[in-house]
């Protein structure tokens, strides 16, 4: 692995295959989406009974990491992983930028506190799924990832038009006429950076041979930035008077070890952008199970149920993409009957 993700060999996309089904990659994925809408649904629990975001952030990343220390403590090979990434980074195999990708997760919840309130939260998913989705384009685009660069194709395009539909209907009936178009480029760009994490993490991942080591890296620097920003708010505005008592409320940080992990695991598989659309749609059904088995008032309307469907089409969509066309090639190469293919 070299500082450039451009020079990322796509026959190590082939590898990852041997040992994860891409069908099973794809189903993970968007279980670990509808693990980021529960994480939500209960770090918004916490930041409502703190009546601070960013304590809650930074309390919801602190006992993640501390969840990961423990595992490091009891499974060698992801000790082992963060020694071969400190020899990565010593030999530059492994660009230091791509440690960081935990600045992202407090990069958003930033976001979340500055622009949520005043956009709402149905335009600030918008503005987010929407940098996300560019965000993969992008990066798939130049190689950031671990399974190297990832041609556009039509399927492709139409999943990412579909998953933009999809939450763009799931919350229509949640969107503001008049909100300040400038305030949108916060949770756009936090979309971007959140596909950037994606990528990073997958290739510390790959670096490590360890999902453990990269979820480890990217709490352990996330942690530090949120603390910085919590300290910061705290000095600003005040701290919060007292912690909830609810346990449950502090199983944010255990189900981001859970998504980030898997994100890092399947993100070779799968690719930055249909990881993207995967997560779209497990939010969206995430979402749409929580509100129905657990629901906070707000009734279930047409339009999520039939955002959520779309969202799943778009996944179907983009998974179908070129990689038969490009296995076949592939074996016509190796039979020497390209020339007759075309």
């Amino acid at each position: 692995m070299t500082d450039h993700p451009a020079d990322v060999p796509e026959h190590h996309e082939h590898a990852e295959r041997t040992r994860m089904p891409r069908w099973i990659a794809v189903v993970l994925a968007i279980v670990f989406g509808a693990c980021t809408a529960l994480q939500s649904r209960v770090n918004g629990a916490l930041a409502a009974g703190l009546d601070d975001p960013f304590a809650a952030a930074a309390i919801s990343f602190g006992t993640g990491l501390v969840i990961l220390v423990v595992a490091l403590c009891v499974w060698r090979p992801g000790r082992i992983g963060l020694g071969r990434v400190t020899a990565a980074l010593r030999t530059r195999r492994l660009a230091w930028w791509m440690v960081l990708g935990g600045l992202s997760g407090a990069w958003f919840v930033t976001t979340q506190g500055l622009s949520a309130g005043v956009l709402g939260v149905a335009m600030f998913t918008v503005a987010i799924v929407a940098g996300q989705t560019i965000g993969g384009i992008v990066f798939d685009l130049a190689g950031l990832g671990p399974g190297g660069r990832r041609p556009l194709s039509p399927t492709r395009v139409l999943g990412a038009v579909l998953a933009l539909a999809a939450i763009g209907w799931a919350v229509s009936a949640q969107l503001a006429h008049d909100v300040p178009l400038m305030l949108m480029l916060l949770p756009f760009a936090a979309g971007l950076a959140v596909a950037w994490q994606q990528a990073v993490n997958g290739r510390v991942k790959a670096e490590a041979s360890s999902a453990l080591t990269a979820a480890f890296v990217n709490f352990a620097v996330g942690t530090a930035a949120l603390v910085v920003v919590a300290l910061v708010h705290g000095v600003a505005v005040g701290w919060p008077e007292q912690l909830p008592t609810e346990p449950w409320l502090y199983a944010g940080g255990a189900i981001g070890c859970v998504f980030i992990a898997g994100q890092a695991l399947v993100v070779r598989v799968v690719g930055v952008l249909l990881l993207a659309l995967c997560g779209v749609a497990g939010q969206l059904a995430g979402a749409l199970a929580l509100d129905l088995l657990l629901p906070t008032g707000r009734a279930v309307d047409v339009a999520t149920i039939g955002g959520t469907l779309l969202a799943l089409a778009a996944v179907a969509v983009a998974s179908i993409r070129w990689s038969r066309h490009r296995h076949r090639a592939d074996a016509l190469v190796g039979r020497g009957d390209v020339s007759r293919s075309s």
